[in-house]
Order: structure tokens, then sequence, then C-alpha cells
């Protein structure tokens, strides 16, 4: 039921604006807004706080019909960030009051969120982060550089990874939910310009002496920003394999249309044997990643998904999904380079998959772990 329901309000009210958000390079607020008033936007956040009180199942089946209908790499990537990603540190770590604060705005769509992890000189690498919160008063004087943030022109409730001691290591990282609004020395820099993605902004944010309160603190004592992100990660996996997945299964249905009605040296496309090779190939790929994605669904609900079964997922399904999208790209011809034409912003979107929620160097020396 919430799939079927799901996939008409994107038919009816995202798809259209599809074309506006690839040209602005963002989703506009009234989007959001209409999102929230249709259930999209925490889906899995109880009732109490503004939320329709679901699961992760009901994330992830939203955003299998985004990627379905196209927008995996626009309001996709927007919506996971804000209603499965920041949604849940505030849930899992917040206190009563700070979630009857933040969760009702979000889930309404009045608020959008964003999580700023990334530096200029700290990507995969988290314990190298610079911006610094120093304890002043009653919170903390906030000084820092962010880039590749999600959201980041949009958002006006962000969670901000920050080192708030001089200690080394994983001890020193605390999470800041900084309110955009109603703080000052808070700037956004320029929407960046990507290689895909273009549906939706990715920013430059800066902190100077930016004073957040205590009471924004997740956790309630500075040094457990490392343990709450690292707690997070198999669900934050699993949806980037999750979209990875769905694109991989979109790209096959969409080259498969295409190459029975095109026509080669007399005959179909589709009717060359190096066609269906290729093809016969990526549907046995994308099958396999089927069963495997909605296994590791099953034990993510259970509360059974380890850290390094999740990068497993994060790793196979964003490599394979970008050696089936540029096989598929290829049967298009030169018809495969333009933009208006789906595929080429499949392998676009799709490269980008290999690094965003940690590398896939990571993911191997993660794995490579526990050997």
């Amino acid at each position: 039921m919430l799939q079927d329901s799901v996939a008409r309000f994107i038919a009816t009210e995202l798809l259209p604006k599809a074309e506006q958000w690839e040209r602005e390079r963002q989703i506009d607020r009234a989007s959001w807004a209409k999102a929230g008033q249709a259930g999209l936007l925490g889906a899995s956040i109880p009732e109490e706080f503004g939320g329709s009180g679901g699961t992760l199942a009901h994330e992830a089946v939203i955003q299998h019909e985004l990627a379905r209908a196209g927008l995996a790499g626009s309001f996709g990537i927007a919506h996971g960030i804000h209603s499965a990603i920041v949604a849940h540190y505030i849930l899992s770590y917040a206190t009563p009051a700070q979630k009857e604060r933040w969760l009702p705005d979000m889930a309404s769509g009045r608020s959008v969120a964003a999580i700023a992890m990334t530096e200029p000189g700290a990507g995969s690498d988290l314990q190298a982060i610079r911006t610094k919160a120093v304890a002043e008063g009653n919170g903390y004087r906030l000084n820092g550089q962010k880039t590749f943030i999600s959201n980041g022109q949009t958002a006006n409730l962000i969670c901000v990874v920050a080192k708030t001691d001089n200690a080394k290591g994983t001890g020193s990282m605390s999470l800041l939910m900084v309110e955009a609004d109603k703080v000052d020395g808070f700037r956004r820099g320029r929407n960046l310009e990507k290689l895909g993605l273009h549906g939706q902004d990715t920013s430059e944010l800066f902190f100077d002496d930016v004073f957040v309160p205590a009471d924004n603190l997740l956790g309630g004592e500075p040094g457990q920003g490392f343990g709450q992100l690292m707690s997070q990660l198999a669900w934050e996996r699993l949806m980037i394999a999750l979209n990875a997945q769905t694109n991989m299964e979109r790209a096959v249905e969409l080259t498969i249309e295409y190459v029975k009605d095109r026509s080669v040296f007399g005959g179909r496309l589709m009717d060359q044997q190096n066609t269906q090779f290729v093809l016969a190939d990526a549907k046995t790929q994308a099958a396999v990643g089927r069963e495997f994605v909605d296994a590791l669904m099953v034990r993510l609900l259970d509360g059974e998904l380890d850290a390094t079964t999740a990068a497993m997922a994060k790793l196979w399904t964003t490599d394979t999904a970008f050696r089936v999208i540029d096989g598929c790209q290829q049967m298009f011809g030169g018809y495969g380079y333009m933009q208006e034409y789906p595929i080429a912003r499949l392998f676009a979107d799709a490269r980008v998959a290999r690094i965003y929620g940690g590398a896939n160097e990571i993911m191997k020396r993660i794995i490579g772990r526990s050997l």
C-alpha cells in the first residue's frame, strides 16, 4: 500500500519538478512541504514526534520508489539524508525535549536537514577533521569548514561533526545540531558543480565563531560523536546499496526496451548475439543483487546486520551497478551520451556511489580487518 501511494505521489508531485531541479541544481522548498504532507518525511519516526510511526522498511520502500522513478540522484539523496539519516541520529541520541524541538518540523518539511562530516582535508578518514567546538559558557564556539554537504543550500538544521576537545582519536568528536536560521557566523558557500546528481544541492559550509548552545549537543556529553556515527553506518550503507541496486535494475529495464526498438544491420539490436550476452550478464547481476540486498534488509530489521556485511553490500552493489550501467549505456550508442536520456544520468550518478558513504577502498579495509 505504501509503495503504491508513494509511486502516485511521485508521479503527480515530484516528477513534474525533476527538470526544474536539474536546471536549478537544488530542490525547491515547496516540494519538501508537499512530501511532508504526504508522509514521505519521517516515515520511520514515531507519531508522537510527528512521524508516521513506521520502521526502516518503510524508508526503504520510499527510497526504492524514488529510484525507480529516476529521482535517486535528486530527491532520493535529499530525502535519504534528511529522513533516513539525520532524523535517526536525533531519534537515537537526542533527549525527549530535543526530539520534540526538531523531529516534527523535519516530518512536516518545515525544516530540511543535512549532516556535515566531510572537510577539504578529511573525507573517509573522519579522525582527520579539523572543525572545532570549544566550550564557552553554556555552549560551544564552533569554527571550521565543511564541503560536499548534501542539502547544503537548503538545510536549516545541520548535524555538524566537530572536535570538542584536544584529545586525539575517536574520543574527541561530538555531534552538534546547528539551527542555521538562528545563529550568527554561519555561511553557505557555492552550490558545487558535480559530474552527476544535478537535481540536488551539494555545498560548502563555513562556521565562523558560531555559538551553539550546550542543549544542541547530541548525547548529553561531549566525545560520543564517533560512536554515534559508527552505530548508524550499517543502515546508511545498506541504503546506498539499495539505491545502487534499484538503479542497476532500472538501467537493465531501460536498455531492454531500447534495444527491442532499435534497428541495426537490417534487424533489431536485441537480436544481435553481443546484445543478448551483455544483457544476460547484466540481468543476472541485477537478480543476484536483489536477493542479496533484500536478505540484508531483513537482517537489518531483525537487528542482526553487522558493519562488515554492510560494507560488503555497499562495495559489491556500487561497483557492480557501475559496471552494469556502463555496459547498458554502450547499447545506446551516441544517444547514451545525451543528457536527456535517463541512461546518461544513471551513468553519471553511479560514479559517486563508489565514493560517498565511505569510499569503496575503505569498505575493503573494513572487510579485510574481519578476515
